[in-house]
């Protein structure tokens, strides 16, 4: 990676995000799934633009965005460790989502497991 940005993108936010969505679940994952950590409330591309402040999209069409998009959950993806994407949520908002997949939910499930354990081995 020679430059890396990460644009309006908070790490600390994200993986706060990533931590809550973790508990809230609870080990109830389904497999292949994803959950939605953010919404920007649009799909206005112009709006996007300017909530993620994404000033050097070189081509201003959906497909730009789209490019520029995956480019920037590949870049979170690799900080925060976990597989993000942005996507468009059920009323067409962009959305951060954080990705599980079989190996990701099987380890929150584990982890799940110990938590039980210790609470009722106390």
């Amino acid at each position: 990676m020679d430059e890396l940005k990460i644009y309006n993108v908070c790490l600390q936010r994200v993986k706060f995000q990533i931590s809550n969505a973790r508990q809230r679940l609870n080990g109830t994952l389904p497999f292949d799934s994803r959950v939605q950590l953010e919404s920007y409330n649009t799909a206005d591309l112009d709006d996007i633009i300017d909530i993620l402040e994404l000033y050097d999209l070189d081509n201003h069409t959906r497909e730009g965005l789209r490019e520029k998009l995956e480019d920037l959950a590949y870049t979170v993806s690799v900080l925060v460790k976990e597989k993000m994407a942005f996507d468009y949520d059920e009323k067409g908002n962009l959305g951060l989502f954080l990705i599980l997949d079989r190996r990701s939910a099987e380890a929150i499930n584990v982890q799940a497991e110990s938590l039980v354990s210790a609470a009722l081995a106390s």
